[in-house]
């Protein structure tokens, strides 16, 4: 069952769990939010070599495809679903709008994330 709280989306926890709940591999660290101005433009945080090599680790098992790694991501206290793909040796992490909005950032900003890798998917 998922539930819409405002404009972001959140997703009820399996039985036992609780939003970022144990999976695969579950990762914290500190980021700064840029732009891609291209023709999706969109905002992502790079994910640190050291976190990235772990995902790397694991991202055969996780994968669906094409080097994508579903994840459930936090943020200050928003919580959502996607995948992050790799990039120059590293993996970057999409900020969707709903999150950069409920969360009051932007471009430049140093962010705190959770990001917790479940196998089968977010």
């Amino acid at each position: 069952m998922n539930r819409r709280v405002g404009a972001v989306r959140f997703e009820t926890p399996r039985e036992g769990e609780d939003e970022m709940d144990a999976g695969v591999l579950d990762l914290a660290f500190t980021g700064e939010l840029w732009y891609w101005r291209g023709p999706s433009p969109y905002f992502f945080v790079t994910v640190p070599e050291e976190e990235s090599a772990a995902v790397r680790a694991v991202s055969a098992d996780v994968t669906y495809g094409w080097g994508m790694i579903p994840v459930r991501a936090r943020i200050g206290e928003t919580v959502w679903g996607t995948a992050m793909f790799p990039k120059d040796g590293r993996y970057v992490l999409p900020i969707k709008d709903v999150v950069r909005k409920a969360e009051e950032l932007d471009e430049g900003d140093t962010v705190a994330v959770e990001l917790a890798i479940r196998q089968g998917g977010t």
